[in-house]
């Protein structure tokens, strides 16, 4: 046999799936699933057996049946005699609407609240300090009610506007902030609206494709351009321009004021407020201490090889800080926006119906299906969060160390 030659291949036999290495992880792997498998059947049968034994039938029939209750909250079009499953939609959409808030609000925040830790200015850092301090531990819940509290006894009723004087303390006479909310101008779309729409996504996109240029040429050559007010023009003149060669084909539905509330316009009511803003404070304190600790990751050199070359603080912050400081903010922050999105069934609270509240509120207690009820509230939240969990996760491996 030449040496060069391969050895000839050890035909397979059973017993080498507990006597060979290679294949011995493998076949525990599958006993252990099988087991899985079974102790789960066993269980699912056990369950079944139970409630047939106890007149009880697993059944999703009641989301046709009228709902029979009204949401103060919607965004899509509900009255009463929808059906539950309708009511579970408009819960839906209400629950994605407060967390998409919230998780913006909170980034925001929490990026704002992270570097200000670490400023030179004492006044400013220890200020910061106070807001995570005070808002991370404190529960949720309480911030929730002192916020509509505060929304609700504070605030002047709808009625306290009739009057020249009062109607002057509306800002540019548009915005309404009362103890039912706050009441502000609605667009309507005529014809041409969608064509704007496409243009205003057009120059978001070219906002982005501006500042990945930017930085590119950056790296390539050392220039700098600014990118601050060429994306504000990207983005306001396209838009503006069009807007009037199309014939101002959006318009402003104005709130007013009638015999005891406000008509039209749009009303982000007090419920949703504070649970937006609740959460958002809340949840912004725990990400600034992510923003704190993934700057301080960054090597101190980083920052004096930067200033060396010249580059000013809020420079060296954008372009070396938190591009590094990403790679260990945005692990925990996946986990933040996750709290949101569970915290958000606190909303219950001060009656803003999501999802808990509708389908896990009164459609269960007034057909009494408790189970498939809870079932669907665990397939929502556990479909939102691995989506969350999955976006994030490709935005980190995007911006993660590729080494050469």
């Amino acid at each position: 046999m030449s040496p060069l030659s391969e050895p000839p291949r050890e035909s397979f036999r059973l017993n080498m799936l507990l006597n060979d290495t290679r294949f011995r992880s493998y076949t525990f792997q599958l006993v252990a699933l099988i087991l899985l498998v079974a102790a789960f059947g066993y269980l699912g049968s056990n369950l079944m057996a139970n409630l047939r034994a106890a007149g009880l039938n697993i059944s999703y029939n009641f989301l046709g049946d009228p709902a029979g209750y009204d949401i103060n909250q919607r965004l899509v079009e509900y009255d009463s005699q929808s059906s539950h499953w309708r009511a579970a939609v408009v819960g839906i959409l209400n629950t994605l609407l407060v967390a998409f808030l919230a998780c913006v609000t909170a980034t925001l925040l929490g990026v704002f609240a992270g570097v200000l830790r670490l400023s030179k200015n004492w006044l400013v850092r220890k200020l910061m300090a106070v807001y995570v301090e005070a808002f991370r531990n404190v529960p949720v819940l309480i911030w929730i009610i002192i916020i509509f509290t505060i929304m609700t006894a504070v605030l002047p009723a709808p009625s306290a506007f009739r009057g020249d004087a009062a109607t002057a303390s509306m800002p540019f006479n548009a915005f309404a902030f009362t103890n039912r909310g706050i009441y502000m101008p609605a667009p309507v779309f005529g014809p041409g609206a969608a064509f704007l729409a496409a243009i205003l996504a057009a120059s978001v996109i070219g906002i982005f494709a501006f500042k990945r240029y930017a930085t590119k040429l950056l790296f390539d050559t050392g220039r700098l351009l600014p990118t601050f007010w060429p994306s504000v023009a990207i983005f306001f003149l396209p838009t503006i321009l069009m807007f009037f060669v199309l014939g101002r084909p959006v318009s402003l539905d104005f709130p007013e004021l009638t015999r005891f509330n406000f008509q039209g316009g749009i009303n982000i009511q007090s419920p949703l407020i504070a649970l937006w803003f609740a959460l958002a404070i809340y949840t912004g304190a725990f990400i600034a201490e992510n923003v704190r600790a993934g700057i301080q990751a960054v090597s101190k050199g980083q920052t004096e090889a930067a200033a060396s070359l010249g580059l000013r603080p809020n420079r060296i912050m954008n372009l070396v800080i938190l591009p590094q400081a990403l790679r260990v903010i945005i692990p925990p922050l996946i986990s933040q926006y996750l709290n949101i999105t569970k915290n958000s069934s606190l909303a219950i609270a001060v009656g803003y119906m999501d999802i808990t509240g509708t389908l896990g509120g009164i459609t269960l207690n007034q057909t009494g299906r408790a189970i498939e009820a809870v079932l669907l509230l665990m397939l929502f939240y556990l479909s939102i969060s691995l989506s969350i969990s999955a976006l994030m996760n490709i935005y980190n491996k995007s911006i993660k160390l590729k080494e050469r």
